[in-house]
C-alpha cells in the first residue's frame, strides 16, 4: 500500500463541544498521522470556494453558513491508503448509518452537523490541502 495524504476538517459542531482531542484520538488510533493542523475561523469566501462543487445544490447557503459559524480545525493526515482509511474512520454521512466506533457514530449530531469532512480522492485531497496549507506548514 502507498503512503498518501488526505485532508480533514473538524467542523464547528465538534469544535463547539471541545471534541478536537477526541476526534484526533480516533484518527490516530486508526493509524493515521496528523502532520498538519490549524484551528481557523473559515471566511465566507473560503467556505464558498471549498464547497464550490455544491454551489447549485439547495443546501449550499446553509452549508456555507454552518462552516463559517464557528472555528474549524483543518488537518493534513498521512498514512497507508490515507484517503480510504480516513473515509472508513469517519463513517457514513448519516450518523445513524455509521458503523460503531467511527467519528460520525461517536460524535455527529445529524447529517448536516456530522463533525468531520474528509477528501474523497487523492486528487481532491491535494487541492483541498493546498487551500489551507503551504508546504512549510506540513511537517511529517
Amino acid at each position: 500500500m502507498a503512503i498518501q495524504r488526505t485532508f480533514s476538517i473538524i467542523k464547528p459542531d465538534a469544535t463547539e463541544r471541545n471534541l478536537t482531542g477526541a476526534v484526533n484520538a480516533v484518527i490516530e488510533k486508526a493509524g493515521l498521522r496528523i502532520i498538519g493542523q490549524r484551528r481557523i475561523k473559515m471566511t465566507r469566501e473560503q467556505a464558498e470556494r471549498f464547497y464550490d462543487v455544491h454551489k447549485e445544490r439547495p443546501f449550499f447557503g446553509e452549508l456555507v453558513d454552518f462552516m463559517t459559524s464557528g472555528p474549524v480545525v483543518v488537518q493534513v493526515l498521512e498514512g497507508e491508503n490515507a484517503v480510504k482509511a480516513y473515509r472508513d474512520v469517519m463513517g457514513a454521512t448519516n450518523p445513524t448509518e455509521a458503523a460503531d466506533g467511527t467519528i460520525r457514530k461517536l460524535f455527529a449530531k445529524s447529517i448536516g452537523e456530522n463533525s468531520v469532512h474528509g477528501s474523497d480522492s487523492e486528487e481532491n485531497a491535494a487541492i483541498e490541502i493546498a487551500q489551507f496549507f503551504s508546504l512549510a506548514d506540513i511537517v511529517g
